[in-house]
């Protein structure tokens, strides 16, 4: 299996450096089911291009493989796996490039968070559904995609085309982001995958999905390929990405998350309600907003905002007379921006002051003068050392009248079907508290502060672990 990336960006051999791999050397993983060797065929500064060569042993495959475990269904010793682009490629970028997919690159921290020119080859791509299903998975990415179909024989033309492909890629991208695309997307085209499906295949696409597949047109398709249509995953899957992207699961996956017949033991054999659920984003979004009606506060900052779902709530709200955002990442602020141009009417968005890039770590004047501070799923994602430096800007420096607080409880993740024991909703998540932990840290924030905190579950109230969101209302 061979997989090249190409680089035309200024001091190209810069790629070694974003893929911790250097240009000057051949190297080699050992995987359990052949070897990964990562060299450069062309290595200079206008141009550069790693190659990833997964070498599989077919005996190594099936030796010590049982009917029961995940590579017997490969088969044995002859077919086409050795050969063809699948899940073991995705497999082993996973391995050679988990750095590089993590974003990460110390010695060019800006180039890792830059998007370069980019060209991706596989020359043979097991593709089901033909050139225009790759198309269709790639274009909405931003890649030019060229997708020609490998013929079963060029010297018998009459036979007609494989089910392969050669597929090219040509975008100007994040190579992390296209790292992440290409191992969700590699064992979606094949529609197979060499191992069993474990619930934590879950949190691997969550997780390499970010940033991307909640907004993909065919991301109900995605998601059902990646996770071999296993039902309750799926549903998990969709449930979450309706969370992180402020829609319901049949918006993300219309008309398609009951493609398998629901059976007996599923408990499904009711018919179904007509009456569409609401998300849990969309219920803590509603409750926030609630809450901030309930307070009287009418001059509102989203700290910590995000790609800005709950600035356009507010915008369309002509309760609300002045409205800012703040967050760290450059890149969600572009999406807020974009959200909020395209979505509101002109009346609303004249109710946005600012949209910032901010840390809350750090005082700053523009967080004052505010009626209410919203910290919405927020807290989760700060390493707790550097908590209480949020505290004080907050709660100590800001100081607005009220301050709306939420996070996830983690109790109610035991009712998520997929979540692994003891694994949090999202990978950037820094700790998850149960609803005692949550309460103790309000009560603690408010006395020393001077405010006054209530609770309120968000989410179906579960009567043995809780709502799976708790929010906080502080108040001066």
């Amino acid at each position: 299996m061979l997989l090249t990336i190409t680089t035309t960006l200024s001091q190209a051999t810069d790629l070694g450096f974003l893929l911790h791999k250097h240009p000057g050397r051949v190297q080699a993983f050992e995987q359990s089911f052949g070897t990964a060797h990562v060299f450069y065929p062309d290595a200079d500064e206008a141009r550069c291009t790693a190659a990833l060569l997964l070498d599989v042993d077919p005996v190594k495959l099936v030796r010590t493989r049982g009917r029961g475990t995940p590579d017997f269904s490969l088969g044995q010793y002859v077919n086409d796996r050795p050969y063809a682009a699948s899940s073991l490629l995705a497999s082993a970028m996973a391995n050679v490039f988990r750095t590089a997919m993590r974003g990460r690159c110390d010695l060019r921290p800006g180039l890792a968070e830059t998007p370069i020119p980019l060209e991706v080859v596989l020359p043979a791509l097991p593709c089901r559904g033909g050139p225009g299903q790759a198309e269709r998975f790639f274009a909405p990415l931003g890649w030019d995609v060229s997708a020609v179909p490998v013929p079963l024989d060029p010297e018998f033309g009459e036979w007609g085309d494989s089910r392969y492909v050669t597929l090219t890629l040509t975008g100007t991208l994040r190579l992390a982001d296209a790292l992440n695309q290409l191992y969700v997307l590699l064992p979606v085209l094949d529609d197979a995958k060499h191992y069993w499906m474990a619930p934590d295949e879950v949190d691997k696409l969550i997780r390499a999905g970010e940033g991307w597949l909640a907004t993909h047109p065919d991301r109900g398709t995605i998601t059902r390929r990646y996770l071999a249509n296993r039902r309750g995953l799926v549903r998990t899957a969709l449930g979450r990405l309706a969370d992180a992207e402020d829609a319901t699961e049949e918006a993300l996956d219309p008309a398609q998350v009951e493609e398998e017949p629901p059976t007996a033991e599923d408990g499904e054999d009711q018919p179904p309600s007509k009456e569409q659920p609401v998300s849990l984003a969309e219920r803590r979004l509603q409750s926030v907003v609630q809450a901030l009606r309930d307070e009287n506060a009418r001059r509102v900052i989203d700290l910590g905002c995000g790609s800005g779902k709950l600035l356009s709530h507010l915008a369309k709200d002509d309760f609300f007379s002045e409205i800012s955002g703040t967050d760290v990442s450059h890149r969600a602020l572009s999406h807020a921006w974009r959200r909020l141009r395209w979505d509101q009417p002109r009346r609303a968005n004249d109710r946005v002051k600012d949209v910032f890039q901010g840390a809350l770590t750090y005082a700053d004047e523009r967080f004052r003068d505010y009626e209410a501070a919203v910290l919405m799923e927020v807290i989760e994602h700060i390493d707790p050392p550097r908590l209480g430096a949020v505290e004080r800007v907050v709660f100590g420096h800001a100081k607005p009248r009220v301050v709306v607080v939420t996070t996830p409880n983690s109790e109610h993740n035991v009712r998520y079907e997929g979540l692994a024991p003891g694994a949090m909703r999202h990978p950037d998540h820094r700790f998850e508290w149960t609803r005692a932990e949550f309460r103790e840290w309000a009560g603690r924030v408010a006395a020393v502060h001077g405010y006054r905190v209530r609770h309120v579950p968000v989410g179906d109230d579960d009567p043995e672990v809780g709502a799976p969101t708790q929010m906080g209302v502080f108040t001066r």
